[in-house]
């Protein structure tokens, strides 16, 4: 068998992951003609079909998934041991993927970034905002944020923040005809806003616990988003109670443009984490961002201080 051509493999996998010849072309910065062209070339030189072709989407074979899963990770490796090299600059360099639902992006992780970045101009970050879960393996993403009690055992997790809550909020317009729910279940004669998981694609139930017992309440309302801002946005204008995190809302509360409810059904649980596989090879770059991003418990001040 000739000599396989290494871009062709690496055409191959953007192609498999993609699941488009577009979006690979893109990537690789070629034509998807020429691209299409180096796949078939590749197959008639294997003697084997590796993506099956639609008019609408591209998949790979049984072939081509069992060539995807063997060399795919092999040269994940070698990106990043290149990418190592790095260590031999003055300053890190090399660029960063990381998925983070909205409101870690809003609160952690862009504040953090505004400040170390800065310093690092060689260093670029890409930023995928998604309230769901994401395989951040197969999405060839550096690192996830989530919320710690949702990440996958297999991930190493770094703490970026600390224990969050979720709290019920709406605007003062809201209840000045309304009686304030005193329970969760008194969500029921509310209009609440609410968000799709993109992750299942239902509601999302409301959580709540008091004395160890746990709640889930499905609301209902007039509005329902996908995205937290938006859903701040319609509390904010008076459209019903929204379920949020705590470091959102409480700018409004303590400002007064929205009245937080229902706060002894809601305790602390843990915050969010950076989290990425156990087999990522550290580059220079990437452990600037960790420490950048590390929470630390504050310390508590001293009875001597002032």
């Amino acid at each position: 068998m000739p000599r396989l051509n290494t871009n062709d493999l690496i055409g191959f996998l953007a192609v498999a992951r993609e699941r488009s010849f577009t979006k690979a072309a893109a990537s690789l910065g070629v034509s998807p003609s020429a691209l299409s062209h180096s796949m078939r070339a590749l197959e008639e030189r294997l003697g084997l079909r590796l993506l099956a072709r639609t008019t609408r989407s591209v998949t790979p074979t049984q072939a081509g998934e069992r060539l995807l899963v063997r060399i795919g990770p092999r040269f994940d490796e070698i990106e990043a041991e290149v990418a190592a090299l790095s260590e031999l600059r003055e300053k890190p360099a090399g660029n960063i993927r990381i998925s983070a639902d909205e409101a870690a992006v809003t609160t952690i992780l862009w504040p953090a970034l505004r400040a170390v970045l800065p310093s690092y101009p060689e260093i670029k970050v890409e930023i995928s905002t998604d309230n769901g879960l994401v395989d951040i393996v197969a999405g060839r993403y550096d690192a996830g944020v989530r919320i710690g009690e949702i990440i996958a055992k297999d991930m190493i997790a770094v703490p970026i923040g600390p224990p969050m809550r979720m709290v019920a909020v709406a605007a003062p317009s809201y209840f000045a005809t309304r009686p304030k729910p005193k329970t969760p279940n008194d969500l029921a004669s509310h209009t609440c806003i609410s968000i799709r998981s993109r992750t299942h694609g239902g509601l999302y139930a409301w959580e709540f616990e008091k004395a160890g017992r746990e709640f889930r309440v499905r609301v209902d309302g007039q509005l329902v988003f996908n995205s937290i801002s938006q859903i701040l946005q319609a509390a904010l204008d008076g459209f019903g109670i929204a379920y949020v995190a705590d470091a959102l809302a409480q700018p409004h509360v303590e400002s007064g443009r929205l009245v937080s409810v229902l706060s002894a059904w809601s305790p602390p649980f843990p915050g969010y984490h950076l989290y990425y596989p156990s087999r990522h090879q550290h580059t220079p770059a990437f452990a600037v961002l960790v420490e950048a991003l590390r929470y630390r418990t504050p310390k508590a001040p001293s009875r001597h201080s002032a």
